[in-house]
């Protein structure tokens, strides 16, 4: 009786045939050559047989092949696909490493910001009230009041200039930029904070298949006719025969098909069959040709309990031949005879089969697939319930099938050590499989370690704190091991990048620092988990999208750097004068100014600096590392005591040096202060491309950006002080003095270039305050008790 899915209970039995949607999670009774397509769940392209010994079928797979019944075990959300389901609506907003560390450096700076103003007001108003009480109140005068609320004004200023309001738009246009770039390089970003998070990461959980490989199994080696090696050669090394018996065995005994598109042939069918038909077009076979020469009486398709294939066909002289394909120890026991160098049959002697199973066992050490193709002519064909024959068979060949390692996957892996991430392989192969590829791909070293899932899973709070960071390779993983991995990582202290195709991916998507989903195999929900997709399912995107995010990482610290500076100095020079003359050098509408540039103009200048290779050779932030390090404090420190000097030494002494004299010496003074502190940042703002490398001119005018900003902040300078003067409190200044001015920019250029000489201790400053010093066993004071790890 056919009923709806939805009425499906536990206990019931399902028929499944050929194109069915398994409903429930169930137990396989019986069945027929039944094959299970997981993709959708595990995105693995290789179909599933189930048997006794592998019962489990999962709701949401397809039936590929075969009819079969199964118990129903679980329905709704008790299936596997339901608590996937269940597990992605855990959670919530995380922030991310670097919002944390912005949202601290805009607490502290915005709360200093307000003390210089309170400070500032309240001296002012000091200042105020002594000259009064001097005069006497006696002659108020309307003008206070106006003096008074500038005084506020100045203060606000002081506060608008501190708060770092341009920190969001710096961090917004270095993402926004990042991710238009990305997508050049075939990296869709799904969440725009994942591409500065991606920069701190301290570690990369892989798939195999697809990311690390092609997922496009290929025949890499040969064993026929007396030649043992690459598959490239053997057409070359065998005999037009001994060739043409091998397309043969190929073409005829197979459930795949070729699709013929112009003079370009595909190969149609499961990724091993498909690998064993491109062998024969290799070989320069012609699938029609040899089918339509050949009747195909009997068919056995491939099952998980015999694991081989067998067809029968018809000869042109009115013989059978019945050819077999399958697992090489099984079909290597039912040959009795060889195909030799000279296309000759010969006797497989007992030496010779172990000699075979030599070769076997070589291909098998180097991760690859073995399948024995064989054949025997028979001169009548078997009745309809009799058994095709299972001994007497002559070996024609066996092939060695890999999943190749995917073009510079060993390079970027390198790059990734180099670069202090550490890449760990998490796969449904086997042990030896796994080990093997990642040996290939520099993933597994002498000190790293390869673990099942099984014994991953069951391992004590004190095996994983111990072994855990020196995993490198987990081999039969299931989807509960890879989230068990990340979540593990993750409590202690690491940035977790994880790569994910299949539905059961999903949750350690979604748990993950970074989820990185492949476009062409991944599933739709492990897509939707995901922070970023990966468009080619190259494991070298997913290093360039390492390179971007710490390119975003580093432009915001670049940024932070040039505020900070211009907030010190401004903070300081306006509350200094203001306590020892009175009145702030730098006016309201001056600072705003100031503030425009420095926020809006320095966000989009210094946030579009490209990436380049030397930001892979620093070792990763992370999630506790500082986010205004050393040398960001020694530079700031540096520019902002000179930028400090120069303005006292103008404001205090700039009449007698300049020889400035009339009735406007004090309006071309403050005019020539507030010219030269916007040329100090202006120059300050090209020391800042670079933090730790002397020539910070090297490709500033490949960023069209940068060099437009830097144009626009000089010539609105020039109309602001030669034309707005009534407006920004301003004069003309003459020639000399705008090149002064301009000098006096310019040589913070071989300031920046001395400060970079001045060594700088590798821990941060933060490290040197009381409670957090080390005792001496080593470990570190802390405020709360620890913990075990449960």
């Amino acid at each position: 009786m056919a009923i709806y899915n939805y009425e499906v209970v536990v206990g019931d039995i399902l028929v499944l045939s050929t194109g069915d949607q398994v409903a429930a999670d169930g137990i396989y009774i019986h069945g027929n050559s039944l094959t299970i397509d997981e993709s959708s769940l595990t995105g693995e392209s290789e179909p599933v047989h189930p048997s006794a010994d592998k019962p489990f079928i999962l709701s949401g797979t397809m039936v590929q092949y075969g009819e079969g019944r199964m118990l129903v075990t679980a329905v709704g959300m008790n299936t596997e696909w339901g608590n996937l389901m269940a597990k992605l609506s855990e959670g919530g907003h995380r922030e991310t490493p670097l919002q944390v560390r912005l949202n601290g450096v805009a607490t502290v700076v915005g709360k200093i910001g307000l003390a210089f103003a309170l400070v500032t007001f309240l001296v002012l108003i000091i200042r105020f009230l002594i000259i009064r009480f001097e005069e006497g109140f006696d002659n108020w005068k309307t003008e206070y009041i106006l003096e008074i609320v500038n005084y506020f004004a100045t203060a606000v200023t002081i506060l608008v200039v501190a708060v770092p309001e341009g920190l969001p738009l710096a961090v917004t246009l270095s993402l926004a930029y990042a991710m238009k770039q990305m997508m050049k390089d075939n990296a869709l970003v799904r969440n725009l904070s994942a591409c500065e998070t991606m920069g701190s990461a301290t570690c990369i959980c892989s798939d195999k298949t697809g990311t690390l490989t092609t997922n496009h199994m290929t025949v890499v080696k040969v064993c026929s006719a007396g030649y043992v090696g690459a598959a490239d050669t053997l057409g070359s090394k065998v005999s037009e025969e001994s060739k043409a018996l091998l397309i043969e065995t190929i073409f005829m005994n197979t459930s795949g098909d070729i699709a013929e598109h112009g003079s370009h042939s595909q190969a149609l069918g499961s990724p091993t069959e498909c690998a064993i038909l491109e062998l024969g077009l290799s070989l320069g076979g012609n699938f029609r040709k040899v089918r339509s020469a050949h009747r195909i009486i009997r068919s056995e398709p491939f099952s998980s309990e015999t694991k081989r294939m067998l067809t029968l066909a018809t000869l042109e002289n009115g013989r059978f031949r019945s050819y077999c394909k399958g697992a090489s120890e099984i079909v290597l026991n039912m040959c009795e005879y060889k195909l030799d160098g000279e296309n000759k049959i010969a006797p497989l002697e007992r030496e010779e089969k172990l000699q075979l199973e030599n070769v076997i066992n070589t291909f098998a050490r180097e991760a690859l697939r073995t399948l024995c193709i064989a054949y025997i002519d028979l001169d009548d064909a078997p009745v309809d319930e009799e058994e095709l024959p299972k001994k007497g068979l002559t070996l024609v060949a066996i092939v060695g099938i890999k999943d190749p390692v995917r073009p510079g996957v060993k390079e970027a892996v390198s790059l990734c050590f180099k670069a202090g991430i550490k890449v760990r392989m998490v796969t449904g192969d086997n042990l030896e499989t796994a080990s093997a590829i990642a040996r290939e791909c520099n993933i597994l070293t002498e000190d790293g370690i390869a673990v099942e899932g099984p014994a991953f899973r069951n391992w004590t709070p004190v095996e994983m704190g111990q072994n855990v960071h020196r995993i490198q390779v987990i081999a039969r993983s299931s989807p509960a091991d890879k989230l068990k991995l990340v979540e593990y990582l993750k409590s202690q202290d690491e940035v977790v990048s994880v790569t994910g195709d299949g539905t059961n991916d999903a949750p350690a998507l979604h748990e993950s620092d970074i989820g990185l989903a492949m476009g062409i195999a991944g599933t739709e929900v492990a897509k939707a988990s995901a922070d970023i997709v990966i468009l080619d399912d190259n494991f070298t995107t997913i290093v360039n999208v390492a390179m971007w995010g710490r390119s975003v990482y580093t432009n915001i610290q670049k940024f932070v750097q040039f505020q900070l500076t211009v907030n010190l100095v401004a903070l300081v020079i306006n509350f200094v004068s203001a306590c020892i003359t009175g009145e702030a050098p730098l006016t309201a509408v001056q600072l705003l100014w100031v503030n425009l540039i420095m926020d809006t103009l320095g966000a989009l200048a210094l946030a579009t600096e490209p990436p380049y290779k030397a930001l892979m050779e620093k070792p990763p932030v992370g999630r506790k590392g500082n986010f205004i390090t050393n040398i960001m404090w020694r530079n700031i420190l540096g520019q902002a005591v000179y930028q400090l000097i120069v303005l006292w030494v103008l404001q205090f002494r700039g009449k007698e040096i300049l020889h400035l004299n009339g009735t406007d010496a004090d309006t071309v003074l403050k005019t020539m202060i507030f010219n030269v502190f916007v040329f100090l940042q202006v120059f300050n703002e090209i020391n800042s491309r670079d933090m730790e490398k002397l020539n910070v001119f090297s490709t500033m005018f490949t960023n069209k950006v940068f060099v437009l900003v830097m144009l626009f902040t000089v010539v609105f300078q020039v109309i602001i002080v030669e034309f707005l003067g009534m407006f920004a409190d301003t004069v003309p200044l003459s020639l000399i003095h705008w090149v002064i001015n301009i000098l006096i920019g310019f040589v913070s250029i071989f300031v920046a270039f001395i400060i970079k000489f001045i060594p700088v201790p590798s821990k941060p400053f933060t490290e040197f305050l009381p409670w957090n010093k080390r005792n001496e066993e080593g470990t570190e004071y802390s405020p709360l008790p620890s913990s075990d790890l449960v």
